[in-house]
């Protein structure tokens, strides 16, 4: 999904579905305004990042990133059989994404760090404030709002994840290995994306549901923006 806001013609009246990818963008330029003032990317931007800094990004990261696949399988297991492609397409994702925390451990690792500690660690401010909204949202009935989560975790992983990873290679001289989450994320959350404007564009949206999208996806942008602010806190 490009996220990026749609046009149209004066003779084309913007549908549904445009209406709620141009509300989105707009959820996506606030997210981007935010992260231009998280001082650890600021720093990659800079060119001063330091080995400590990713490390400490991974470690933060991690303790967040483990309670993805359950979110998401408690959501799915909240959908009724109205809402089948959208429990079946959850379950689906799950899967996917279940092992997504071991590829940061073998990072966290190969950068020298020590795996124990990290799977010790705690989730800092942000992360705890994200992953409780996750939670409690998923446990709604039939939680379609989630897709505006979705919109903007799967965003980031497809057009952040892997220009942070050059960027953090090129300043650090980091290996393959050892940016490999970040990576990977390209071209998996690029997929991901393409199922959910496939979703998102399918009529199973109706204006409620629109609206609840935008809504999670305003709240799960400031919580992931704040989970990056506050690392170690």
């Amino acid at each position: 999904m490009t996220i990026s806001s749609s046009t149209t013609t004066d003779d084309a009246p913007t549908s549904g579905a445009d209406t709620l990818f141009e509300r989105l963008a707009e959820v996506w330029s606030e997210l981007e305004e935010h992260l231009d003032r998280v001082p650890v990317l600021n720093r990659l931007a800079e060119g001063t990042v330091t080995l400590d800094d990713y490390m400490r990004l991974l470690f933060n990261l991690r303790q967040q990133v483990v309670d993805g696949s359950p979110w998401i399988s408690r959501a799915a297991s909240n959908f009724d059989i109205d809402h089948f492609e959208l429990r079946a397409a959850a379950i689906r994702h799950a899967e996917e994404e279940h092992r997504d925390f071991l590829m940061i451990e073998r990072d966290y690792v190969a950068v020298g760090g020590s795996l124990d500690e990290l799977r010790a660690g705690r989730k800092n401010i942000g992360s705890e404030a994200l992953s409780g909204f996750m939670f409690h949202y998923a446990d709604r009935p039939n939680p379609v709002g989630l897709l505006g989560a979705m919109f903007i975790i799967e965003g980031l992983g497809a057009q952040r994840a892997a220009g942070w990873a050059a960027r953090f290679q090129e300043v650090l001289g980091l290996a393959d290995n050892q940016v490999h989450f970040m990576t990977y994320h390209q071209e998996a959350d690029s997929a991901h994306t393409g199922d959910l404007e496939a979703i998102l564009t399918s009529g199973l949206i109706d204006d409620d549901a629109a609206d609840e999208i935008v809504r999670c996806a305003q709240v799960v942008a400031r919580l992931y923006a704040l989970q990056l602010e506050e690392l170690d806190r």
